[in-house]
């Protein structure tokens, strides 16, 4: 009976090591989505970089951009809080450094670029690597014969920390026609919560971050415990979304040393979406 509850006693220890361990892993994790869409003759790949917020994945960001490298993107978009209003810009710099020249980048802004009170230098560094920001302005890229529009919006902080009068609002409205051409269209925005705003455009994809994924999970019950600006047990914390026709996918984010509340079964991503037709 002793030598079976000791048993029974080491199995249990064991069970709950492997759940804490389980719990608290931080290691990079791929997730992949697949969209399908008529307006796409041939399959396309983009990577979704959010929420880096600056942190460290390896030497010169290696664990992080060879994650990328493996994915074979067509165009990376970074959808804000790329860098830290606490953290140095080294590590985003170093990931730039990595994967600016070799791909398509397109960058928007997130809330913590502006609360760093060093936005001007952080576009610029962005700027430097030939990255394209987007902040209500559009672009349409040719990839292998097929043309989309790559569409992105500055974070809502952009009126309260600089002299722009263009919020959230105003800059879909110079986003309205892009699609018009009839291209497949992505908007590139940090917030996910505006959901049933950016449906009322004609976007066929929204990408987004902010949310961390909601910090804390249980997987197949709560997807989130509590996200910025949409409170606890939040609807877009992390996954795949519709409004309409209108698809949003939203990124847990890559955001690890820098928040002083720790993940839990919620490990930091790296999302591929892949268009198809």
């Amino acid at each position: 009976m002793n030598r079976r509850r000791k048993v029974v006693f080491a199995a249990v220890l064991l069970g709950i090591l492997l759940i804490l361990l389980a719990a608290f892993d931080t290691r990079l994790k791929i997730r992949t989505y697949t969209v399908c869409s008529d307006k796409i003759s041939i399959p396309l790949r983009v990577v979704l970089v959010t929420d880096l917020h600056s942190c460290n994945y390896g030497e010169g960001q290696k664990t992080l951009i060879e994650a990328i490298d493996r994915q074979k993107p067509d165009v990376i978009l970074l959808g804000g809080d790329i860098c830290d209003d606490k953290i140095p810009n080294d590590n985003t710099e170093a990931l730039l450094k990595g994967i600016a020249e070799r791909y398509p980048c397109y960058y928007v802004t997130g809330n913590h670029e502006y609360w760093s009170n060093r936005i001007d230098d952080i576009l610029d560094l962005f700027r430097a690597y030939g990255v394209t920001v987007l902040s209500g302005t559009s672009e349409t890229i040719g990839i292998r014969g097929q043309c989309i529009n790559i569409c992105g919006i500055s974070d809502p902080d952009v009126i309260r920390y600089t002299d722009s009068t263009a919020g959230t609002e105003e800059q879909l409205q110079e986003l309205e026609h892009t699609a018009d051409n009839g291209f497949y269209t992505i908007l590139l925005a940090h917030r996910p919560e505006w959901i049933d705003i950016y449906g009322a455009y004609n976007f066929d994809l929204v990408l987004s971050g902010h949310a961390h994924g909601g910090q804390w999970r249980l997987p197949g019950i709560i997807n989130g415990v509590f996200a910025p600006d949409q409170g606890m047990f939040p609807k877009y914390a992390g996954g795949r979304y519709a409004s309409g026709d209108m698809t949003m996918i939203v990124s847990r984010g890559l955001a690890r040393e820098s928040t002083p509340i720790p993940r839990i079964f919620n490990r930091p991503e790296l999302v591929v979406v892949n268009l198809e037709p």
